[in-house]
């Protein structure tokens, strides 16, 4: 069963208290679904039309479980911490294997 993968990639952050508070809340959540941080900023090197902003890769078992855990109740509060205090890209991929 191929993994899931959530990619974010912030383009601004306004308000690093909002993201402060969304982390904890996100960090539970992510635990709780089993996923796995991959990446957690460090540096960045972007080409094209890239941002070298605040990059984050989370790891999950499946495809499924990664949909499932943006779509639970811990991350929906998560989010609801987070509002508008970043722009960022945020997507849910499936691994090859």
């Amino acid at each position: 069963m191929p993994k899931g993968y959530w990619v974010s990639v912030y383009r601004t952050i306004s308000d690093p208290e909002k993201l402060a508070a969304y982390n904890e809340l996100a960090r539970s959540a992510v635990a709780a679904g089993g996923g796995r941080v991959l990446v957690r900023g460090g540096q960045v090197v972007a080409h094209d039309a890239g941002i070298a902003e605040r990059t984050i890769l989370i790891e999950f078992d499946s495809f499924e479980q990664a949909v499932a855990t943006r779509e639970s109740a811990a991350y929906q509060e998560a989010l609801v911490a987070l509002s508008d205090g970043v722009e960022r890209d945020f997507r849910i991929v499936e691994g090859l294997d």
